[in-house]
């Protein structure tokens, strides 16, 4: 499992910056670089289950490890669900469950900086790499507006 990180300015107040970041609507916006019609089932707060989904339903089972609205967020992803059905302990899920996401909000001059680290497998290193800057960018532009 490696960690990769990435980090974005976005000229919005940190507030602003968290309800994009996982409000219904907007989350459906910023994440379809990943996948269009992605969405969550679920909330942010923290102990919470979520679902992280796709248009079919499959997706990542996590919980939110940590939350501090507006600073910092931490979800632990436990599985996967595929056809509906929830995976949390095939030797396939083992090899990489639990994974974090985290997403930290700095106050900045004129703004937030927004940090991402991701554990990922090697097989989606390369797709993370080249999507997520995506993400963050239409994350940007929808704070920004």
């Amino acid at each position: 499992m490696k960690t990769l990180s990435f980090t974005n300015t976005i000229q919005a107040p940190r507030d602003r910056v968290w309800a994009t970041l996982t409000g219904p609507e907007t989350y459906k916006a910023w994440t379809a670089a990943f996948c269009e019609g992605s969405h969550f089932v679920g909330a942010w707060d923290q102990g919470a289950r979520i679902l992280f989904l796709g248009p079919s339903g499959d997706g990542m089972v996590a919980v939110i490890a940590e939350s501090r609205p507006g600073e910092f967020v931490s979800i632990r992803h436990l599985g996967m669900i595929e056809h509906r059905v929830e995976d949390t302990t095939s030797d396939q899920v083992r090899a990489w469950a639990p994974a974090h996401e985290n997403y930290r909000l700095d106050e900045v001059p004129g703004g937030c900086r927004l940090t991402v680290t991701v554990d990922t497998l090697p097989a989606h290193e390369a797709f993370m790499l080249e999507t997520f800057p995506k993400a963050l960018e239409l994350l940007k532009g929808l704070c920004e507006r």
